[in-house]
């Protein structure tokens, strides 16, 4: 992959074998990329990026004003999501494992040894949200497995800057970001659809699509919901 400027704009472009060009304009920055046939040289590729700089600046927009969390202390008092609902840190210092619990669906209860730092906190933080997401998973998996007609041989959960999920084809392997912990769960049920759907379909051209309607009629919708949604900022 290398990359093309247009005026101040900076665009990644991967060359593919495939028909068409391919335009996305990724969170959390406004990251552009253009996926284009092999047999076309930069200059195509220039002209069709000029040809969509209003599309590409309207998306970017909507990324810089997006809410976002300001940086986490991981300390009493902030607000955390979970699940797509808002929830109060309380921080518990004692002697016992760390642990994370929901009380009375307004708090999150932080248990951490007495004198952990911050990136202690936030580790036990993200290895329950890892947990959550583990037990979440597997029976979306199954259920999409049944209903699409595919097999996913692997999955497993890592945290991403640009992606929601990543599909690889040959391993028949999905992975998803840690940050959809945070999410709603539909939203999490739509990423695992989108990238199983890759199983049956590389692309993101017409036939995705069309597959995308046939088993989830309302993805655009979880879509824009979970692009709309607060950014990490960590």
């Amino acid at each position: 992959m290398h990359q093309i400027t247009v005026g101040e704009l900076v665009i990644d472009v991967a060359r593919k074998d495939i028909k068409n060009l391919h335009l996305a304009v990724y969170p959390p920055d406004g990251r552009v990329r253009i996926a284009t046939p092999l047999h076309l040289d930069d200059e195509a590729v220039r002209l069709f990026a000029i040809s969509k700089l209003a599309w590409i600046k309207k998306h970017q927009a909507n990324f810089e004003t997006q809410e976002r969390q300001s940086p986490r202390e991981f300390v009493s008092g902030e607000s955390h999501y979970f699940q797509g609902k808002r929830y109060l840190l309380n921080v518990i210092y004692y002697q016992g494992t760390p642990k994370v619990e929901i009380r009375n669906t307004t708090y999150i209860d932080l248990y951490v040894k007495p004198g952990s730092n911050e990136a202690q906190r936030q580790q036990v933080m993200m290895s329950w949200y890892r947990q959550q997401l583990k037990q979440d998973t597997p029976s979306l998996i199954a259920k999409w497995q049944q209903n699409m007609g595919v097999q996913v041989e692997d999955w497993g959960i890592k945290l991403m800057k640009t992606k929601w999920g990543t599909c690889n084809i040959q391993a028949k392997r999905i992975w998803l970001n840690l940050e959809l912990a945070k999410k709603d769960k539909h939203c999490l049920e739509y990423v695992v659809v989108h990238e199983m759907v890759h199983l049956l379909e590389r692309h993101h051209g017409d036939r995705f699509v069309a597959l995308m309607n046939k088993f989830m009629p309302n993805w655009k919708f979880y879509k824009d919901e979970l692009n709309r949604s607060p950014l990490g900022s960590y």
